[in-house]
């Protein structure tokens, strides 16, 4: 049976990927999971590797939010790369993504994955810089274990996080649906 709760269409239950817990089915659930199993079929990843829907605390001035981040892969006890999901442009989602990826962490995480899906961008933390698309080229766990190995985890600034939190503020909370249930005003 359909349902809908705010703009999302509830198609029934399934069963997460990674937790294996049971969850909403949604055409966008249906999508991260897709990508969960990409990550660990054919990307190398680990379950225990990948946290689905953790939660980041923002805050802009007196407003605080929380968000969650579609997925963090840690390899060597650090955040390695966050994937970021969203349907439509993939780079308008850019700039929050990025942001994410200094305050997920005390540190830049090194790789950043905006995707609709059907198609990604996989950005340089550190720069922004686009380094390759398509959800083929995420890149591979022992390609991330080489690039990491050559990467300082270099500390965010509380004046570059406090930036990055306004920045994110105002991408994902301001004007936000009231129904999005990635995005909790606090």
């Amino acid at each position: 049976m359909n349902n809908t709760q705010g703009h999302h269409l509830i198609l029934g239950e399934l069963v997460d990927y990674i937790t294996g817990e049971t969850i909403e089915d949604t055409h966008d659930e249906r999508y991260r999971q897709k990508l969960a199993r990409l990550l660990v079929e054919h990307k190398g990843y680990l379950k225990k590797e990948i946290q689905p829907g953790r939660k980041l605390l923002i805050t802009a001035a007196n407003k605080k939010a929380v968000l969650k981040i579609d997925y963090t892969i840690k390899l060597e006890d650090k955040i390695c790369i966050i994937l970021k999901y969203g349907p439509g442009s993939l780079v308008t989602r850019h700039r929050p993504a990025l942001a994410a990826s200094r305050l997920v962490a005390p540190y830049q995480v090194p790789v950043v994955v905006v995707t609709n899906g059907e198609d990604a961008d996989i950005l340089e933390g550190a720069t922004g810089k686009v380094i390759s698309t398509g959800i083929e080229s995420i890149p591979e766990k022992v390609e991330l274990i080489d690039k990491i190995a050559n990467i300082h985890f270099n500390p965010i600034s509380a004046k570059q996080a406090e930036m990055e939190s306004k920045i994110i503020y105002a991408f994902e909370v301001d004007g936000s649906c009231m129904c999005d249930d990635s995005t909790c005003k606090l």
